[in-house]
């Protein structure tokens, strides 16, 4: 017989009690996948490359990424350029509310304390801007310096001129200013409230003439400008189209394809926004040179404004909203093209 013995059955089956159990493995709390801080810095790392990977492939192609700014610069100049000339225009010819002055002819026997206090209560009325009086032996010196009867005029026995108040209304519209002038025309003292109503007429057309074409510019040119960037971008996205159809082949998601091309879309418009700022600021210095002599033979010191601030960084930042949306419709456009065949 062998010396050794086979173990019992019992034995077999029965784990040993001496034997420890294995340990259970604890259930952490990051098993259901990285918390909110990496993920975001895992998104900002990601917009960082693609940002950078746009400035690298537009500073490769200096001279046609300049000349797509340069093109863009010149069609977003146009109806800022125009809108700031009609302004310096407005400035130069006086307000358009001065142009609908509503004159107020008051009694003879109205003297300077009533036609003060009546201007001061008119001033506080809804609807005026500002209201002036002009004195009787003020309105006489006036009209004898423009008619040029001076010397007739002083062999009046009296002022046959009566005081006037101006008002100068807010807001150029028929209706608002004939209800305006019916109300004025109801006070103490006031003989008659003149209006020239056909001259708020032609004014209310070349206002809206003008509005017209400046929004019919404005979309032509904005049309023009989502061409151009979205042509610019189907160019990148014809010459990328292999390393993008391995990315969505790897599982690539559609916004990390699309990303790179937002921000060259953006950074084409942040270019073309700078330029257009440039070619307005220099293009009214240029002119302004002209301006100052003409108006100088005229007694004038009016001079062109240059580009306000807030205009221009509105300009940029539409420049870039341009842009981008631009390279979305173009990417929206292709992406489903760009599937890995």
């Amino acid at each position: 017989m062998s010396a050794t013995r086979s173990p019992k059955v019992s034995e077999r089956v029965a784990p040993k009690a001496a034997d420890p159990q294995p340990p259970k493995k604890k259930k952490h709390d990051d098993d259901d996948g990285p918390d909110f801080a990496t993920l975001f810095r895992a998104w900002i790392e990601s917009h960082r490359a693609s940002l950078l990977d746009s400035l690298r492939r537009l500073g490769k192609q200096p001279i046609g990424s300049f000349f797509t700014c340069m093109v863009m610069a010149v069609a977003l100049s146009l109806p800022m350029g125009l809108s700031l000339l009609l302004n310096n225009v407005e400035r130069l010819g006086g307000s358009w509310q001065r142009a609908a002055q509503i004159s107020l002819y008051l009694d003879l026997d109205a003297s300077p304390q009533q036609g003060e206090a009546l201007r001061e209560q008119i001033k506080g009325m809804p609807g005026v801007a500002d209201a002036e009086y002009v004195g009787r032996d003020q309105a006489l010196e006036e009209f004898q310096q423009q008619s040029g009867l001076g010397e007739a005029l002083r062999e009046l026995p009296e002022n046959p001129l009566p005081g006037v108040v101006l008002v100068t209304p807010k807001e150029v519209d028929k209706s608002t200013l004939e209800a305006l002038r019916q109300k004025l025309s109801e006070l103490p003292k006031v003989q008659q409230a003149q209006l020239d109503l056909v001259w708020v007429e032609r004014l209310a057309a070349i206002l809206k003439l003008g509005d017209r074409f400046v929004f019919g510019l404005t979309v032509l040119l904005v049309s023009a400008l989502l061409l151009v960037i979205g042509n610019t971008i189907r160019l990148h996205i014809e010459n990328r189209r292999t390393e993008i159809e391995v990315i969505k082949l790897v599982g690539g998601t559609d916004s990390y394809v699309r990303r790179p091309f937002l921000y060259m879309g953006a950074l084409y418009g942040f270019g073309a926004g700078i330029l257009s700022w440039g070619v307005l600021a220099f293009g009214l210095n240029w002119l302004n040179d002209a301006v100052v002599g003409l108006a100088g033979l005229y007694g004038s010191d009016f001079a062109l404004a240059g580009v306000p601030v807030a205009d221009g960084l509105s300009l940029l930042l539409g420049a870039v909203l341009l842009g981008y949306i631009g390279a979305w419709i173009a990417v929206a456009r292709h992406l489903r093209e760009l599937a890995p065949k």
